[in-house]
C-alpha cells in the first residue's frame, strides 16, 4: 500500500507541471516529515548528493560539447564523412550517422549531436530530394547516440549511483553504438533504394576527400584521444572530460579558428544553465532515494519480484514495458535517477551483470528520447528544422522500432556489451 501510495503521489505531482527536481525533492522531504525525522537530512543529503568527484565530469563534457557546437565542428566532420559515402545510395543518410557517432564520441550529449549535426546535414538532405519526415527522424534517432557511445553522462550517473567502474561502462556503451548506426545505416540505404526518394551525389574526388578529411582531422583526433586514453588507462572519465574540454578549446580556437569570443561565452551559459539543471534534479532525486529507502520501497520491490518473480527474462521484459512507459512523460536523467537506486538491488539479486543492465537502461531511456510528449531530441530537431512536430514524430517512428530490435539483440547477445570491457 505504502508503495502504491508514493507512486501515485510522485506521478500527482509530475503531472501537475511541477519541475521534476522539486517533485521529487518536495515529496522526498514530506515523507521524511511523516516519519517523524529531522529536516536536517534534507540539507545533508542536497550536500552529499553533488559531493562527488566523478559528478564533475557532468559539466565539463558539457562545456566541451557546447564549444565543439559553437565552432562549427558539426559541418567538418559531415562534410569529410560526406565525401567518401555521400554518393552511395542513402548515402547522406549514413554520412549523417557517422557524423552523429563520431560527435557523440567527443560529446557525450545528445542534444548537442542532434542540434550540431542537424543543422547542417537538414538542409543538405532536403535539397538532395530526401523526404522531411525521414530526414528529421533519422536526426532525432541518430542524436540519441551521444548518451551511448562514450563518454555519456546517463552513463556516469548510472556509475555514481551503483558505484560501477565508469571506464568499463563506457567501453560497454561502445559495441551497442555501433549496433544502432548500422542498423540506422542499413534502413537508410533500403529506403533509398526502395522509394527512390533521394538524387544521387556525384562521387568525390580524391583531393576533395582528402581536404575535407584533413580539415576534419583534428576532430577525430580528438575522438580518439577521449576513448583511447580513456580505454588505455592514462587518464580516468572525470580526467578525461577535463581534457577533452581544453582539447575542445584549443581546437576551435588554434586549430580551425571558428570560436569568437562571443560564442565562448555563449557556450559557457549553456553549460552553467543545463549544469543546473541536472544537478538539482540529481539532488532532488537523492533526497526521494533516501526516503524511499528508509519507507523500504526498495524492500518492497524486491519482495514482490521474488515472489512473482524468479527469471531474469520476465524482469528485464517488466522492466523494459515500465521505462517505456514513463519515457512518454520523463526525460531519460530523471528515470534514470528514479527507477535505478528502485531497482538495482533486485539486479543483483537476480544475478544479471550490473555493467550490461546499464547499456540495456540507458538504451532503453534512449527511445525516451525520440517519443513524444516530451522527447527532448524531437523537439531540438523541431526548433532547427522550423517545421511541425507531427512531422518529427512520423520521421522518428521506423527508428524506434530498429531501437527495440537493437534491445532484443542486446538481451540475446550480451557480448556486444560486454566483449569490448571484459572480453579483450
Amino acid at each position: 500500500m505504502t508503495l502504491i501510495l508514493i507512486v501515485g503521489l510522485l506521478l500527482l505531482l509530475l503531472f501537475s507541471g511541477l519541475p521534476v527536481a522539486f517533485s521529487l525533492a518536495g515529496l522526498g522531504a514530506a515523507m521524511l516529515v511523516a516519519k517523524g525525522l529531522p529536516l536536517v537530512m534534507v540539507a545533508q543529503n542536497l550536500h552529499g548528493a553533488i559531493d562527488n568527484f566523478v559528478l564533475l565530469a557532468v559539466p565539463l563534457f558539457l562545456l566541451m560539447s557546447n564549444i565543439l557546437l559553437r565552432g562549427g565542428v558539426g559541418r567538418d566532420l559531415f562534410e569529410a564523412v560526406q565525401s567518401w559515402v555521400g554518393h552511395w545510395p542513402g548515402g547522406l543518410g549514413v554520412a549523417t550517422l557517422l557524423s552523429c557517432g563520431l560527435f557523440s564520441a567527443i560529446s557525450g550529449s545528445s542534444v548537442a549531436t542532434a542540434a550540431t549535426v542537424g543543422t547542417v546535414a537538414i538542409p543538405e538532405m532536403t535539397k538532395r530530394g530526401y523526404k522531411q519526415p525521414f530526414v528529421l527522424g533519422l536526426l532525432a534517432a541518430g542524436g540519441t547516440l551521444g548518451i551511448l557511445i562514450p563518454p555519456s553522462i546517463p552513463l556516469i550517473v548510472y556509475g555514481v549511483i551503483t558505484e560501477e567502474s565508469i571506464g568499463k561502462l563506457f567501453l560497454a556503451g561502445i559495441g551497442p553504438g555501433l549496433l544502432l548506426i548500422v542498423l540506422f545505416g542499413a534502413y537508410s540505404i533500403l529506403n533509398a533504394a526502395f522509394t527512390g526518394d533521394y538524387e544521387r551525389m556525384p562521387k568525390a574526388t580524391w583531393e576533395v576527400r582528402r581536404r575535407a578529411s584533413w580539415r576534419a582531422m583534428p576532430t577525430a583526433v580528438l575522438a580518439v584521444l577521449m576513448v583511447g586514453g580513456i580505454y588505455s588507462g592514462a587518464f580516468t572519465p572525470t580526467e578525461a572530460s577535463a581534457v577533452g574540454a581544453v582539447a575542445a578549446l584549443l581546437l576551435t580556437t588554434l586549430v580551425l579558428r571558428t570560436l569568437t569570443w562571443a560564442a565562448f561565452k555563449d557556450a559557457v551559459r549553456a553549460t552553467l544553465s543545463t549544469s543546473v539543471v541536472l544537478f538539482l534534479v540529481v539532488i532532488g532525486a537523492k533526497i526521494f532515494g533516501k526516503a524511499v529507502t528508509l519507507y523500504q520501497v526498495p524492500a518492497q520491490v524486491a519482495q514482490l519480484v521474488d515472489t512473482h518473480v524468479a527469471d531474469q527474462t520476465v524482469f528485464l521484459l517488466i522492466v523494459a514495458a515500465i521505462l517505456l512507459f514513463i519515457g512518454l512523460f520523463l526525460e531519460s536523467l530523471s528515470m534514470l535517477l528514479i527507477m535505478v537506486p528502485v531497482l538495482f538491488p533486485t539486479v543483483l539479486a537476480l544475478g544479471v551483470d550490473p555493467v550490461w543492465f546499464g547499456i540495456f537502461f540507458v538504451v532503453l531511456i534512449e527511445i525516451a528520447l525520440i517519443t513524444p510528449p516530451v522527447g527532448l531530441n524531437l523537439f531540438v530537431i523541431q526548433a532547427v528544422a522550423r517545421t511541425p512536430l507531427g512531422v518529427v514524430v512520423r520521421g522518428v517512428s521506423p527508428f524506434i522500432a530498429l531501437m527495440l530490435l537493437s534491445v532484443g539483440l542486446l538481451w540475446l547477445i550480451p557480448g556486444i556489451a560486454l566483449y569490448i570491457p571484459f572480453g579483450l
